[in-house]
């Protein structure tokens, strides 16, 4: 409104103007503060959903490293679940080994049916145990590897290399490449 206009105004609505304009500006004081309010409440919800979405993605990292260990854990389960079995059996074949050894080249028909018969019970069983992933290390003439052959003794042999294998006392095995037990060896001297 211009100033002519105002003094066209009778004096009764300008008295009801100011009233009026003093009621917008506390609804406007009032708005702020609602407004400020409101927004101080969203950054809290904002803070509160960040700590959430946080805490969510670590549950859900943590929950795949679970699966991920769970996993592995199963398959060594099975990769090695028959190890303890495994030991168990290798003193029966370090028997049978010793009664083919025993039985030598006897031209005997007894002792060469005997010794066929523990040949055969032998070449079944090592059969059996290759199908489960076990293998045999025998290191005959082998360089000597501390990580599968355990040192019985040493001896002079110049014909060799030094800490060759030159003879093998009971062989070793492995279950999918993991040391069950070791070769008892007798190692060349340097």
């Amino acid at each position: 409104m211009s100033v002519d206009e105002k003094q066209n105004v009778p004096q009764d609505e300008q008295q009801n103007a100011q009233p009026e304009s003093e009621e917008v500006l506390k609804a406007e004081e009032e708005v702020a503060e609602d407004l400020e309010a409101a927004e101080e409440a969203a950054d809290k919800v904002a803070d509160e959903v960040g700590r959430l979405k946080e805490q969510l993605l670590r549950a859900h990292a943590e929950m795949q490293n679970l699966q991920r260990r769970t996993a592995i854990e199963i398959e060594k389960a099975h990769k090695f679940g028959i190890e303890k079995l495994i030991k168990e059996l290798l003193p029966v074949l370090d028997s049978l080994e010793k009664a083919i050894e025993a039985c030598g080249e006897n031209e005997d028909p007894t002792v060469k049916a005997l010794r066929e018969g523990v040949e055969m019970t032998l070449s079944l069983m090592l059969n059996t145990l290759k199908k489960f992933n076990v293998e045999v290390v025998d290191p005959q003439g082998e360089p000597f590897d501390p990580q599968r052959h355990e040192a019985m003794s040493m001896v002079p042999n110049p014909e060799v290399e030094p800490n060759t294998v030159v003879a093998v006392m009971q062989k070793g095995y492995t279950l999918n490449d993991r040391l069950v037990r070791p070769a008892m060896v007798v190692v060349a001297k340097g």
